[in-house]
């Protein structure tokens, strides 16, 4: 009779939206065991009352797992803490689960991929869109229509309240078509398998509640060497447009695919988490005319029912976390996307601040 696995013993690091969603996810997995929570504020106590209480809690990472000794950590910070929260618990002996951006640098991506080499560790990155079956779906009929490709998306966030807080905080390091762009610069790779070869991008500060230097508006082109072409479009703070503020459009010379979301895209909508990641339906319109010009087919609708909510996408990153430990899963090429998708999204940011296209 085999022996049944011990839980992965997790110490959670960072208490926002994302925080939270992972240990909620952990505590409703018996494959893992929350044993301690971290952060610089009372965030942690909140989390903690939420989790039913009784964990230990720590505001500084090193004494942490020094007290705890855990087999993994799950880190959900800002990104400018990432590389060295992630290195350091990779020296602790730690598998390691990070919220997307890997690193602030594409060089710092780097350090901590080697630091995992080194350390024989699982690390996973965040992309949570790569747990979604409605957005695997859409990259699948994305590889019938042909190429080359052109791909239109973007996410526009009129944020106000705690989420503006949110989003002056990330731009104290990153500008939201670094942070958001790496997620919808995966998709592209994925859609096109194909590499990209040049980049052109612009951005406009419209506060100054920003660091000089950012900008809370920016819009991404990428040159792919297949031919094909995407942008993509992010814009965070109190006065930024609901009109078209979710789109994710992919056009080939067969036809196109659309995610209609038309609850989780209507107005007032833009702000909240769980319509980032809504699919709700798959339009798919085919080209194929007959002898008059006429379409020869109808669009298709895919209705996607019981599509997975922004806590159950959690559930599944950290079941895949689970599994990616317990079968020692190569992650090579996972994190070697993740730090491909994060050089194509600072070499973005520098077109935008040099006003020059960028060749990759």
């Amino acid at each position: 009779m085999s022996t049944p696995n011990p839980p992965v013993r997790v110490l959670v690091v960072g208490c926002g939206n994302m925080g939270a969603s992972h240990a909620i996810a952990y505590s409703t997995n018996d494959g893992f065991e929350i044993c301690g929570i971290v952060s610089t504020g009372k965030s942690k106590e909140v989390l903690n009352e939420r989790l039913g209480g009784g964990y230990p809690l720590f505001t500084d990472l090193a004494t942490a797992l020094s007290e705890t000794k855990p087999d993994a950590v799950c880190i959900s910070t800002y990104p400018d803490t990432h590389e060295a929260f992630a290195i350091l618990a990779l020296e602790h002996g730690c598998h390691v689960f990070i919220e997307k951006p890997l690193a602030d640098t594409v060089e710092g991506a780097q350090r901590v991929v080697e630091a995992a080499e080194k350390a024989g560790k699982k690390v996973v990155v965040g992309y949570i869109l790569r747990q979604h079956p409605s957005w695997e779906k859409f990259i699948e009929i994305a590889h019938e229509m042909g190429k080359p490709l052109v791909m239109r998306m973007n996410l526009n966030q009129q944020s106000h309240g705690g989420m503006w807080t949110v989003h002056r905080n990330l731009m104290k390091s990153l500008s939201p078509i670094v942070d958001c762009g790496v997620h919808y610069i995966d998709v592209m790779c994925q859609m096109t398998r194909s590499k990209p070869v040049q980049v052109n991008a612009i951005g406009a500060r419209l506060t100054e509640e920003i660091p000089t230097g950012n900008y809370n508006y920016g819009q991404l082109q990428i040159r792919f060497e297949d031919g094909s072409v995407g942008w993509y479009e992010a814009g965070w703070g109190p006065m930024m447009s609901e009109t078209a503020f979710f789109v994710k459009d992919v056009i080939g010379p067969k036809g196109c695919v659309s995610i209609v979301a038309k609850n989780a895209g209507a107005a007032g909508k833009s702000d909240n988490v769980d319509s980032h990641t809504k699919t709700e339906s798959l339009r798919v319109h085919h080209a194929p005319l007959d002898k008059n010009d006429q379409f020869v087919q109808e669009d298709t609708w895919i209705d996607m029912q019981d599509e997975p909510d922004h806590q159950e996408l959690c559930n599944r990153e950290q079941r895949y976390f689970l599994k990616a430990i317990r079968e020692n899963i190569d992650l090579t090429d996972h994190l070697q996307d993740a730090v491909n998708s994060l050089r194509i999204a600072f070499a973005c940011d520098e077109s935008v601040r040099t006003g020059q296209p960028v060749m990759l």
